[in-house]
């Protein structure tokens, strides 16, 4: 793929281990507010609820606190926990000032960026917040790599709406048919770049069934096959 000059890599869940931080963090957040909660039975629910969040949150269906008490309200109702309003607030509040201390990656991260640093352009494009998503880059180590940051939130759109790859070849002063996309979600970091001209090659660590014509990768070390 002699063409590529730049790569555009997803963060939360190709990168940054988005699952094993976020429990943590909750973890965390449940001790400090005497939550009494089955953490893990809470947990278990909220990862599928987080997940459908940021799929209304990406459609403009609510809005940045509407995901971040939302989640947490509909994850407590599952459980048939008790709770109050303050204390969804406390742990909203919390849980985003603890997520990005803990810093767990994916295996192979820092050796792909590396063997790829030499030889491109690395960049971040992101929908998460940029209060949280720097610190998660900066506390991880990664920044080092990557030469310029995107976020859905400086673009004014979200993955996968096609405005914000342009925003990043305009940032990055690349163009489509030089760069490639890698991440994990189908829809956002997928479609959305292969719908802006861009290369693509699907994080899949679940192993799902691909068409034959999307370079895939089960871990990060086989991006080497195809850069």
């Amino acid at each position: 793929m002699k063409r590529i000059k730049h790569i555009f890599f997803d963060l939360d869940h190709t990168l940054w281990d988005f699952e094993t931080n976020s429990d943590i963090a909750f973890e965390t957040v449940f001790k400090k507010h005497q939550v009494k909660a089955d953490l893990q039975k809470f947990l278990n629910y909220y990862r599928g609820i987080n997940e459908h969040y940021w799929k209304l949150y990406r459609e403009e269906k609510v809005t940045k606190e509407e995901m971040r008490l939302g989640r947490l309200k509909d994850t407590f109702v599952k459980i048939n926990e008790n709770f109050d309003i303050q204390l969804l607030e406390n742990l909203s509040v919390d849980y985003i000032t603890f997520l990005p201390h803990h810093n767990q990656l994916f295996e192979g991260a820092h050796e792909i960026l590396e063997h790829l640093y030499v030889n491109y352009k690395l960049h971040i494009i992101t929908n998460g917040f940029n209060e949280v998503q720097y610190k998660k880059l900066e506390n991880s180590d990664l920044t080092k790599y990557f030469d310029k940051i995107i976020t859905s939130e400086d673009a004014g759109v979200k993955k996968p709406n096609r405005i914000i790859f342009e925003y990043a070849l305009e940032i990055t002063k690349a163009v489509s048919s030089e760069s490639i996309m890698i991440g994990d979600n189908w829809e956002a970091d997928i479609m959305g770049a292969k719908d802006a001209g861009f290369d693509v090659i699907f994080c899949n660590f679940n192993a799902q069934p691909v068409s034959e014509n999307i370079k895939s990768v089960t871990n990060l070390m086989e991006i080497k096959r195809f850069l």
